[in-house]
């Protein structure tokens, strides 16, 4: 069924969730495309199941990895509880990826022609009970005397747009670099082919988050990209959680 509000009802529960409230680390994860729920008013968005299923809608295995590292190094994890085909919590309401109208070969009908309000509604309804989630967590933690550190979590289709991609993890900076540079320094030579910016970099839009909450107030962070054929099963979603962990963990106490 093809509707199109995106907004939620009681019953959808909230917009946000968050795992390991009591970390100490001052770790904060974030997970932007957590999920591929869509809420009822949203319908199918015009779309077929295949569609709906894909990394259009989300980013597959990324929530697992994000709360393995969350465990694995005490830190606190948010993150989104409906699909970014409604809205895109690591892009600004002004953007046209916030909504997007098309996703790579998909057109996505139930975004065409959004009204102002129509917009407006879905950003109240998902984007800014997110981003004054996240605000709130970092504040509570820098309030404790932690130092924040914001990481957040995505993976990537190995084939977009007919071409494949060769790098399997991308560790991605804005103007601030320390973590990154660190834990490329670190990945060099490892079993993974490590690069910097890429499949995406600041260029495209996608440091929003870090942007909105690390770059401000100076906090170190980074944003780790993993291509997601390498996280279809509990042995790739184990092996590349420890290996991040352990670049995670060493960059710190580099950069700290």
């Amino acid at each position: 069924m093809l509707l199109r509000s995106g907004t939620l009802t009681a019953s959808d529960g909230e917009a946000v969730a968050v795992d390991n409230q009591t970390a100490a680390s001052g770790l904060v994860f974030v997970c932007e495309h957590a999920s591929a729920v869509l809420p009822p008013s949203a319908g199918d968005l015009g779309l077929s199941p295949e569609a709906l299923s894909s990394h259009i809608a989300w980013d597959p295995g990324a929530l697992e990895i994000a709360r393995r590292l969350s465990i694995s190094l005490d830190g606190l994890l948010v993150h989104q509880r409906f699909s970014r085909l409604v809205y895109d919590c690591n892009r600004p309401p002004e953007s046209p990826a916030a909504m997007p109208e098309k996703s790579e070969i998909y057109a996505i009908p139930g975004n065409l022609n959004l009204s102002p309000a129509e917009r407006y509604a879905r950003t109240a309804a998902l984007y800014v009970p997110f981003h004054d989630r996240v605000s709130t967590e970092i504040a509570r933690i820098a309030g404790e005397g932690a130092k924040p550190v914001i990481v957040t979590v995505h993976t990537f289709t190995p084939v977009y747009f007919g071409k494949p991609r060769a790098v399997e993890i991308g560790i991605l900076h804005d103007t601030d670099s320390r973590l990154a540079d660190a834990m490329l320094e670190a990945a060099a030579g490892g079993p993974y082919r490590v690069e910097r910016n890429s499949p995406y970099g600041p260029e495209d839009g996608v440091t929003h988050t870090l942007r909105l909450h690390a770059l401000p107030q100076g906090f170190a962070n980074v944003m780790i990209e993993v291509r997601n054929d390498l996280v279809r099963d509990e042995a790739g979603l184990k092996a590349i959680s420890a290996y991040l962990a352990d670049l995670i963990s060493g960059a710190l106490e580099r950069v700290a």
